[in-house]
């Protein structure tokens, strides 16, 4: 059984404050420069968790990311002829 999780970008103000961060869901992304952390988390506990992460005073915004909700198969592609010829010779 496969369970859907949706990706949350969290903007705080200082690094020491990951490990806090990582009790929420999988930190898949810290950045040191930036000052941003991208966790992954199940998609029925996503209210939860938010509420939670924005509760503490290190956290400056909070954003979701929306790829589940994004369609990935297309309608009408149809593949270039020269890139097809291209990719048959191993180019």
């Amino acid at each position: 059984m496969r369970t859907n999780r949706q990706g949350i970008v969290v903007w705080f103000q200082h690094m020491k404050n990951i490990k806090q961060l990582k009790r929420y869901g999988n930190l898949i992304f810290a950045s040191k420069r930036l000052k941003y952390a991208v966790i992954y988390v199940n998609q029925d506990e996503l209210e939860k968790v938010e509420a939670k992460i924005l509760k503490h005073s290190f956290v400056s915004k909070l954003e979701r990311s929306y790829k589940p909700f994004v369609r990935t198969d297309y309608e009408n592609a149809k593949p270039d002829k020269a890139k097809q010829y291209d990719y048959k010779m191993g180019i």
